[in-house]
């Protein structure tokens, strides 16, 4: 077993996943907060306070995109090499990583999309 067949860091699948969902939450904030907001039936100035944010929507966009290629890279195109009994070893392992994914991702685009779609719900 040497160094360069063992993943140094096998968070950062995870991690990026995670930064990519809530990168994604950043760029829909804008218009999913105060839709959200007004579903719930609160209110207020403080709510619409939340399209500030909007200036940074393309920012966000980026890094969900730059996050989730990261995750797909990893996961797809150069999956981290692991030791027999390691955890990440059990195809089943692979499996739900694969399929987290893919979740986050459709949430994602729901998410970064939703200035497209939100006059509907309006």
């Amino acid at each position: 077993m040497n160094a360069e067949s063992i993943d140094a860091k096998p968070w950062t699948l995870a991690a990026s996943v995670l930064a990519g969902a809530a990168a994604a939450l950043g760029a829909s904030a804008c218009c999913a907060g105060p839709l959200l907001l007004v579903m719930l039936g609160v209110g207020g100035a403080w709510g619409s306070q939340l399209v500030a944010l909007e200036a940074y929507q393309p920012w966000f966009i980026a890094a969900t995109v730059a996050f989730l290629g990261y995750a797909f890279f990893r996961l797809y195109l150069r999956p981290a090499q692991c030791a027999p009994g390691d955890v990440c070893a059990v195809p089943a392992t692979r499996a739900r990583q694969k399929a987290l994914f893919w979740v986050v991702s459709v949430l994602a685009v729901a998410l970064v999309s939703l200035p497209l779609y939100a006059p509907v719900f309006y």
